[in-house]
């Protein structure tokens, strides 16, 4: 749920880690690029499910970095390598080498400084309530919350961004835990973020379809889940979306349609070619979906 303001004043590990992203998307696209890079077949590797090679590749591109930038780069490249097993733990640990590059650079460039800072601890949480590590989620979700909202003014990445990123969060923690009733008042809390910053809502106002969904599907409430979920990638910006088109292919399942979900499992499958803890999640847990499907 990043905001367009973020490539304003970009540092060099910015720019590198934002080439490494687009360099995917334009190679998923079938858009003409070079070969890839090791950073690129590195990450290939993770999405192909051999982790253990692709985090040798990582460790050797950790140690030979040639300054910090490309050293953070690189270790939040293996803090997403963990994400595929999901490990939580091994994550954090990553995430936080990232953290403390970001610290060192408070002073040169507050204005992405403190909103990196919240951007990994967020990326660590997220990674870790996939993976069903639900406490430690929120402790970190609540840390991003606190990191982003130090950046100095004037502030480029506005408070209410980051008050909706935690009622959004803390929604689908409740959610986990079963208490749809703090799910919902989360939600409500989510809705006046948005409805408190238009300029912050154009830009978030697409998540709202996959935190109802969210909520509705671990509540049981199945036909609700459906339909949040498909109106969700329905939505401009959203069609790309891995992990929101897997959990309308988890709707399905639960549903009992077991094509129209295997369908779906696939078009997610297809859809997480990024190095991120949306692909982290989907590609190996779609791809054993599918491999269960296939032997029945």
């Amino acid at each position: 749920m990043r905001t367009p303001s973020l490539f304003r004043g970009l540092t060099l590990a910015a720019l590198a880690i934002t080439a490494t992203h687009l360099a995917e998307s334009a190679q998923a696209q079938g858009e003409p690029s070079g070969p890839p890079t090791p950073m690129q077949r590195a990450s290939q590797l993770d999405r192909d499910g051999q982790t253990a090679q692709a985090r040798r590749m990582f460790q050797a591109l950790i140690d030979s970095a040639a300054n910090p930038a490309a050293k953070a780069q690189a270790q939040r490249a293996m803090a997403m390598s963990y994400a595929f097993d999901r490990d939580c733990a091994s994550t954090v640990k990553f995430e936080s080498l990232v953290i403390a590059y970001w610290v060192t650079r408070e002073q040169a460039e507050p204005e992405n400084a403190f909103y990196e800072q919240g951007e990994m601890s967020n990326e660590a949480a997220r990674v870790c309530l996939d993976a069903g590590q639900i406490d430690v989620a929120e402790q970190w979700y609540r840390r991003g919350y606190e990191l982003g909202t130090k950046e100095p003014a004037p502030q480029t990445h506005p408070r209410s961004l980051w008050e909706f990123r935690l009622a959004h969060a803390l929604a689908r923690i409740a959610a986990r835990r079963g208490d749809t009733t703090q799910a919902r008042l989360q939600i409500a809390a989510a809705r006046r973020a948005l409805d408190g910053d238009t300029a912050m809502a154009a830009q978030q106002e697409r998540y709202v379809p996959y935190l109802v969904g969210y909520v509705a599907f671990y509540a049981n409430d199945l036909a609700t889940a459906e339909t949040q979920f498909t109106r969700a990638i329905a939505t401009r910006g959203n069609e790309r979306d891995a992990f929101q088109h897997c959990l309308l292919a988890m709707t399905l399942e639960r549903l009992g349609r077991q094509a129209e979900a295997k369908t779906m499992y696939q078009k997610a499958y297809d859809l997480a070619t990024g190095h991120n803890p949306p692909a982290a999640f989907v590609r190996p847990f779609a791809r054993e979906k599918l491999r269960l499907a296939g032997s029945r």
